[in-house]
């Protein structure tokens, strides 16, 4: 139960108020007190009647203008309110007493720390946190503000390091403790970038793996260059991202990076979007292109291009200019060309769905992002880099990762890619249920087997029948590449009486030329 008291400051206000409390047979359980003309009292819940019967005797004593209830007492709004604000906070904060002993920590440092409350609290700091020794720090004549690196086992941190000073009776100040911020350098440097307004170029690039460094190692060797560049790989592996990279960390940086996915084009408006639409002479939409003017335009899935955005792509790649849709004017540009696709250009050229000169204008450097399979030393590096980002960005507590977690993630076949591995993370801290471990339930990640693909895990039926739907979805994605019953058979190792006797089976006709 609490109670808020309208009243005029006087001498012996509370004590009156306390007599009438002890008439009643409450006691007293905390008070607040506001220079604004507000006394706030907490006691254990009493009955109705007791209520109606205490509130205008209250009134009754002197100076008091007025009794109500309220749900909660101002120091408990700011308690609850810090409690908050260090629950949600990404860093590590420690508040420490005089000694150096932890009194209160977030859960972001529990986290780090792999410990629980109770095994921390009252304990020296010193005993996780190593590099500056917080008890002497204290015990130091005039103990000021510190900034020093340290380390909580082979993690590096950025500490900042606050006292905490009370005033007395005499207008001096006693020293209380000191408050401990820790920052990982990586958050650090993102602040850094974000504050300056910086682009982060190949920063933003997280490789641990060996095959991974050697693509970012080519990438800024052919960032400084102004020749297209071709970035091949599957979906989800980051093409888009490698793309944006390369234009920051190039001489165009400080001009547009337009990204346009292929796919997304209509045929029928791809032109108009990517060269801009003239009407009697007048322009009505300039392309990206024109909006791009300097920069670097990123076109995704470039095997998905119409057939005339090609024609008119392989003459600005010749030259440099290009017509508007319904133009007669020529327009010059400057700007670089990235492409990227997840098909083999080169098969469709030999298919003629993709025209053969521009596979060369675009082919002049190249880049391969290999898969996440490919470079599974990353996954965990990038599993907490994601977790960290989503857990600032929705505000919940940074969870360290479990090691059944830790086992599914390696093991897992990531047909989405890095993709598939943000959205996974995102998902799981989105739906948060108070636990401090990331699991291998709250991924959802659905069952897969490289070569099968997704597969139930409630699938209901025999041996036979799953070999038998895995065969006909094989030979339906092989067939239009080995377009006879011969090439496929080799292809196989199988006869081609085999094969023509299963594609009669599974009534899969021969793909029209």
């Amino acid at each position: 139960m609490r109670l808020v008291v309208s009243c005029h400051d006087r001498v012996g206000l509370a004590k009156d108020i306390l007599v009438v409390l002890e008439q009643y047979g409450i006691n007293l359980m905390a008070i607040d007190a506001s220079n604004k003309g507000f006394l706030y009292l907490q006691f254990a819940q009493v009955s109705f009647d007791t209520l109606s019967a205490l509130m205008p005797q209250i009134r009754k004593v002197e100076s008091v203008s007025d009794v109500r209830t309220v749900s909660f007492m101002p120091s408990e709004q700011e308690h609850y309110a810090l409690k908050t604000l260090l629950k949600t906070l990404p860093d590590c904060v420690f508040s420490l007493d005089a000694k150096g002993r932890i009194r209160i920590i977030n859960e972001s440092a529990l986290v780090t720390l792999a410990m629980s409350e109770l095994d921390v609290i009252d304990e020296p700091l010193n005993h996780w946190v190593q590099g500056v020794n917080f008890n002497r720090w204290l015990s130091e004549p005039q103990v000021l503000a510190q900034t020093a690196k340290v380390q909580i086992g082979e993690r590096e941190f950025l500490a900042e390091m606050l006292p905490i000073y009370l005033p007395d009776d005499q207008d001096k100040h006693i020293l209380a403790g000191a408050v401990v911020s820790l920052k990982s350098l990586a958050r650090l440097g993102k602040q850094f970038n974000a504050l300056q307004n910086q682009s982060q170029g190949f920063e933003t690039v997280l490789a641990v793996s060996d095959k991974m460094k050697l693509v970012v190692g080519q990438a800024r060797r052919m960032a400084q260059l102004d020749a297209p560049l071709l970035i091949t790989g599957e979906t989800g592996t980051g093409k888009e991202l490698m793309a944006r990279a390369c234009h920051d960390a190039s001489l165009r940086r400080d001009h547009p990076f337009i990204a346009i996915n292929c796919a997304a084009l209509p045929d029928s408006a791809a032109e108009e979007e990517l060269f801009g639409f003239v009407s009697h002479g007048q322009v009505v939409k300039r392309g990206f292109f024109e909006e791009a003017q300097g920069g670097t335009v990123f076109l995704d899935e470039i095997a998905e291009m119409s057939k005339a955005a090609q024609v008119k792509l392989l003459r600005l790649l010749q030259d440099g200019c290009f017509r508007r849709i319904g133009g007669d004017e020529e327009v010059r540009v400057d700007v670089r060309i990235i492409c990227s696709t997840q098909k083999n250009l080169a098969d469709l050229c030999q298919q003629g769905s993709f025209r053969e000169d521009l596979y060369y204008r675009i082919h002049v450097l190249s880049l391969h992002m290999p898969a996440l399979r490919e470079r599974r030393v990353d996954i965990i590096p990038l599993t907490e880099m994601f977790l960290e980002h989503y857990s600032q960005q929705l505000s919940s507590p940074l969870r360290r990762i479990s090691a059944s977690c830790r086992d599914h993630l390696l093991t897992y076949a990531w047909p989405g890619n890095v993709r598939q591995l943000k959205n996974a993370v995102f998902r799981a801290v989105s739906i948060w249920d108070g636990s401090t471990e990331l699991t291998v339930e709250q991924l959802k990640l659905p069952s897969y087997a490289e070569g099968f693909g997704y597969f139930d895990n409630a699938f209901e039926g025999t041996l036979d029948e799953a070999m038998k739907q895995f065969e006909s979805s094989l030979l339906r994605r092989l067939y239009p590449a080995f377009p006879s019953t011969r090439q496929l058979a080799k292809k196989l190792g199988v006869s081609h009486t085999a094969i023509a006797n299963k594609l009669r089976d599974y009534q899969i006709s021969k793909p029209k030329s």
